[in-house]
């Protein structure tokens, strides 16, 4: 099957309607807010959504039965690079984490109740959720096996003890997806389970916000304690001893979607770099005539196209199911969010002074893609995956290698 890089005119129309919201509507509420939604107020969601809703882009990811535009993988990756070119731009088309993740696993995993229950309001942007898998040291974390969260059989459900960390948008959320051991121990592979936790759980509470060098992500990143928390069978979320199998679900194209939005900041950061080049002179020329700074404009071009390229080609591997999806993922995931900082980085030095300030969005986001190389899995252990799959048709066996010796 031939990959197309042509883009469908509704996509083409939804993504330019997006642009033009986010620089009416989302770039001047950005800049009220001073760009820092953590503690950003409810009202500021609605009014976003409820313009968005007006414009006609909001939940361009979810199915039409939800109430979106039922967009693909690769629909979703122009709009939601549109969406990007401000931190507030996925939050108001309710396509930002991890509720639009959340609402690709329930989706496809979900019961037809559970749908009903938690998916319908969190695709009309009434509910939002959380994904609550890592935890501290030694628990899990960019190694999922080492998961100590447990779950184990009560009368008439289940009850789940463990403790949770960087679980984003926990704060305020309405239900969290919580994996939890039903089975085996740390380091073992399966035997994980995902529940359905409503926020009003007595067993579920949120212990502190953690301070982050990020602030981009409504109501930040938690860290919460289940203690006895008990849920009832029907809060299975797919299969019991499946958790990690039905995660992939999620986790793939979640990596891929934070790929999406980042690249739409890349851009931001580039336009106000190449602003700076064409205005300001110096040394006697503008900036934009000086050879340094040509090879910086350059390479963030450079970065930028080649970051969408690889976007292009994931989500398409993705939409059709590919064997290949999994690896893409992961290069698409380590490039982008190495190329996304360097066009950042790049676009602060040529700004000088003025890109370190709060005058423009520069000093933001250099605050917001640094932690992009950590969230979702670092770029270290996505390397360590990309290596081993990819030497895997050429490993021989052991006991040929001893033989040889």
């Amino acid at each position: 099957m031939p990959i197309q890089f042509e883009v469908d005119p509704f996509v083409a129309r939804l993504a330019e309607a997006t642009a033009e919201f986010v620089r009416e509507v989302v770039i001047p509420a950005e800049r009220e807010s001073g760009g820092s939604v953590h503690d950003a107020p409810q009202a500021l969601r609605e009014a976003l959504q409820k313009g968005a809703r007006e414009a006609g882009v909001f939940a361009p990811h979810v199915p039409g039965r939800w109430g979106g535009h039922g967009l693909d993988l690769r629909g979703q990756a122009v709009v939601f690079e549109a969406a990007g070119y401000s931190v507030l731009g996925p939050l108001a088309l309710n396509c930002a984490a991890p509720d639009e993740g959340n609402m690709h696993l329930l989706e496809k995993v979900a019961s037809e109740e559970q749908q009903a229950r938690y998916l319908r309001p969190l695709a009309a942007g009434e509910y939002r959720s959380c994904f609550a898998m890592t935890e501290p040291a030694p628990g899990a974390g960019a190694d999922p096996r080492a998961l100590r969260t447990t779950a184990v059989r009560v009368p008439g459900g289940w009850r789940i003890d463990g403790h949770k960390w960087f679980i984003s948008g926990a704060s305020g959320a309405d239900f969290a997806i919580v994996m939890a051991r039903t089975e085996g121990g740390p380091g073992d592979p399966g035997g994980a389970t995902m529940f359905l936790v409503d926020a009003d759980n007595p067993g579920m509470r949120i212990v502190r916000d953690i301070e982050t060098l990020d602030e981009g992500l409504f109501a930040g990143h938690s860290e919460v304690v289940f203690e006895e928390c008990v849920v009832g069978e029907d809060r299975v979320l797919g299969q019991v001893n499946r958790g990690f199998e039905n995660a992939q679900v999620r986790l793939g194209p979640a990596r891929l979607t934070h790929c999406m939005r980042w690249l739409g900041a890349a851009r931001r950061a580039q336009d106000v770099a190449l602003e700076r080049a064409g205005t300001r002179e110096a040394f006697g020329s503008l900036l934009g005539d000086l050879g340094m700074v040509q090879q910086m404009l350059a390479d963030s071009e450079i970065d930028i196209e080649a970051s969408r390229a690889l976007i292009w080609r994931t989500a398409w591997e993705l939409d059709n199911g590919s064997a290949a999806a999994a690896q893409f993922s992961s290069v698409s995931k380590v490039f982008v969010a190495e190329a996304v900082g360097r066009v950042v980085d790049r676009a602060v030095q040529i700004c000088g002074a003025l890109g370190i300030s709060a005058d423009t969005p520069l000093s933001r986001l250099v605050r917001e893609v640094r932690p992009f190389r950590i969230y979702d899995g670092p770029s270290e252990t996505h390397r360590f995956a990309i290596a081993r799959r990819a030497v895997k048709p050429y490993r021989r066996p052991r006991s040929a290698e001893v033989a040889d010796s």
